[in-house]
């Protein structure tokens, strides 16, 4: 039997297990409760405690999943329900009166409550779905379209959606092949900087050194960014079969997801994933039976901002000070143990199956020439409908703000959105209409940052968002350079005492000295 037949089978099987289990699970009435941190932090555990409760009095036959974070943030707790016979219902705002209600009208009854509904989420003949409404039109989910509805904690629920179909398909070809792939899709780095990944993965298959290193930056330390949060609470598997998959391109036999400390439910969902992988043959010895082997595992990170660079956070890593170095060399040339490195970003990996699974003209088919696919943003701040949305590059910061986040709530006026994160900057009403991608971005004197989107109204004060930021800037600031290390805090003492009335004209003209 050859190689690739072998691996077909293996995959065919762990598939064909899946689909059994996922059809038994589609043939009885099932309620899914947001539990990421957003889902949690807003009561979903005592809305889930409160659903056991009374399909336990009730004797109903009914499967309780945990899943994760569906986007609409704003709407948390929040709660799907299937059952045979009636579409997918997704109710927001959930609590222990309106959890008896639908137990006893819907899964007890017949009667799916639809006033109390957010929307349908397959199409029917009696209520939207969250595709007809604003939002819907603009968003184009790929990596973010499984979150919220298959349990992060149930390998088997990824499987069945043809999960690790794209690793599969990857094993069964030569890994300078696969590069190309990547590399011909454009993909750029979603952490920030824009780079495009297949170069990078290129430029690190190129080393002579035989020994390399995979590592998935997810330290995340933007103010109002959760971006790659949810998707490991989410969908850890996803991100997980990026990283094998970009593992088996440059031939790397260890790799790491560096975490933050501070996300404890992404660290707990991670690490069940890793070790159910490992049970199916996905991780470890011959990965389905390929030859390739290969492991992963998860570093906490201390929670320092200055960790989310890349040479800082593998300094980090080695036991050494977070702090930045000098390139050259690159990580690609030497990075983890003085060892060639790939180093992406959450969301990075997590567009790799996808684009595996697709193709690579599928992918810049979406978005703009220089950014193609699509953008995953936590919109927070005065918008009406905050969460995390994904929309195609080139959508416009009027339609993500007015159209996808509902616009400003309570009548205010919209004054301006800070994005890209403190390194970032704040696009006025004037530059509503600036498509967002990485040149258009730049270009408006903002970045595209690894995607939080924090929306401003009248009643913010710019200086004093100013200097939010750079009291955040100085308080991390790793104090390795001078212009960093003192210049942020005489920055911060002076528009501290603007804030205060204390300002005069020569503290603007030091400000921009």
């Amino acid at each position: 039997m050859s190689a690739v037949t072998e691996i077909g089978l293996t995959y065919a099987g762990l598939r064909r297990q899946a689909e059994e289990k996922a059809t038994r699970l589609k043939a009885q009435a099932v309620i899914r409760i947001g539990s990421a941190t957003c889902g949690l932090a807003a009561g979903a555990a005592a809305v889930k405690e409160a659903f056991e409760r009374e399909i336990s009095k009730r004797r109903l036959p009914v499967k309780v999943l945990e899943t994760g974070c569906l986007g609409h943030c704003h709407a948390e707790p929040l709660v799907i329900i299937s059952r045979p016979g009636f579409p997918g219902i997704a109710y927001g705002f959930v609590d222990e009166d309106l959890v008896e209600l639908l137990v006893k009208n819907f899964l007890e009854g017949d009667d799916p409550c639809y006033e109390y509904a957010l929307a349908a989420l397959d199409p029917n003949d009696v209520f939207p779905t969250f595709e007809d409404f604003p939002r819907g039109v603009y968003e184009k989910k790929i990596i973010s379209g499984e979150s919220g509805i298959i349990d992060p904690k149930e390998i088997e629920q990824y499987l069945a959606g043809g999960g690790y179909g794209a690793l599969a398909e990857v094993l069964a070809r030569p890994p300078q092949e696969v590069i190309r792939e990547i590399k011909g899709a454009n993909l750029r780095g979603r952490g920030g900087a824009g780079f495009p990944a297949g170069v990078k993965w290129e430029l690190c298959d190129r080393q002579e050194e035989r020994e390399r290193f995979i590592i998935c930056n997810g330290d995340e330390g933007d103010p109002g960014a959760f971006m790659d949060r949810s998707l490991l609470e989410s969908n850890p598997h996803l991100c997980i079969e990026g990283m094998i998959i970009g593992a088996y391109a440059i031939q790397a036999r260890q790799g790491y997801i560096y975490i933050r400390a501070e996300y404890p439910l992404a660290i707990e969902r991670v690490n069940v994933a890793l070790n159910q992988a490992r049970e199916k043959g996905l991780l470890g010895e011959s990965i389905l039976n390929s030859g390739f082997s290969f492991d992963l595992e998860v570093f906490q990170g201390s929670g320092a901002f200055v960790c989310g660079e890349s040479s800082a956070l593998v300094r980090s890593m080695e036991g050494e000070r977070g702090v930045p170095r000098h390139r050259p060399p690159r990580l690609t040339e030497s990075g983890f143990r003085g060892k060639p490195t790939l180093l992406n970003n959450v969301k990075t990996f997590c567009y790799v199956p996808p684009i595996i699974r697709h193709g690579k003209d599928w992918f810049k088919g979406m978005g703009t020439a220089s950014s193609p696919g699509t953008a995953l943003f936590s919109l927070v701040g005065k918008v009406a409908h905050t969460g995390l949305v994904e929309v195609p590059m080139g959508t416009t910061l009027r339609e993500l703000v007015f159209e996808v986040g509902g616009g400003i709530p309570d009548g205010k006026q919209f004054k301006a959105v800070q994005i890209g994160g403190p390194s970032g900057g704040c696009l006025p009403e004037s530059a509503l209409d600036i498509p967002i991608d990485y040149d258009s971005l730049h270009e408006a004197g903002a970045i595209m940052g690894s995607g939080g989107l924090v929306v401003m109204d009248e009643d913010d004060c710019m200086v004093a968002v100013a200097r939010y930021f750079l009291e955040f800037t100085q308080q991390e600031s790793c104090g390795q350079c001078t212009f960093c290390r003192l210049g942020t805090r005489h920055m911060l003492d002076l528009l501290t005492a603007i804030c205060q009335g204390k300002g005069d004209l020569k503290s603007l003209d030091t400000l921009k000295d």
